[in-house]
């Protein structure tokens, strides 16, 4: 460990971020778990002060997690979500995004861009649970219940 808490490995910090609005769009919260590669865990959980939808509270998530990773002095940072039009849009140089989100898909780019290794990967929503629990208590709502499986009985 470094004196500031940081960890001074190669090994990337984890982040499980995501965002909700409520209603969609409304008032926004943003959740993340964040891993260090030591394996000691840190969480974020806090409402935003604007109104927006879900792929705009997820993208506030997400660079909160990775502002709290550069004043944690990461260098390699692989960050999860289940937004796959976050992940698409991110993975995409080029890609522009609906205007009005756009700078803050510019601001997630150069976050990125400012750690020396960087990865967004998709996950599917089961497995980003906790993250998403973050972002419903900020809002003061609770965990989504788990999905039903399993076939409805026809009558």
């Amino acid at each position: 460990m470094n004196g500031d808490g940081s960890v001074a490995t190669g090994l990337p910090w984890v982040v499980h971020c995501d965002g909700s609005a409520m209603p969609n769009p409304g008032r926004m919260g943003i959740g993340a778990v964040i891993t260090a590669p030591d394996g000691s865990r840190h969480t974020l959980s806090q409402a935003t002060h604007a109104i927006g939808c879900n792929n705009e509270a997820e993208l506030l998530a997400l660079t909160a997690a990775l502002h709290a990773l550069r004043d944690k002095g990461a260098t390699a940072v692989l960050a999860y979500s289940d937004n796959s039009t976050l992940v698409e849009q991110l993975a995409a140089p080029g890609a522009r995004p609906i205007e009005r989100m756009a700078p803050l898909f510019d601001d997630a780019r150069a976050l990125l861009g400012s750690f020396a290794q960087a990865r967004v990967q998709w996950i599917p929503r089961h497995r980003n649970g906790e993250a998403d629990a973050l972002a419903r208590a900020a809002l003061g709502f609770g965990p989504k219940p788990p999905p039903r499986h399993g076939k409805k009985k026809r009558r």
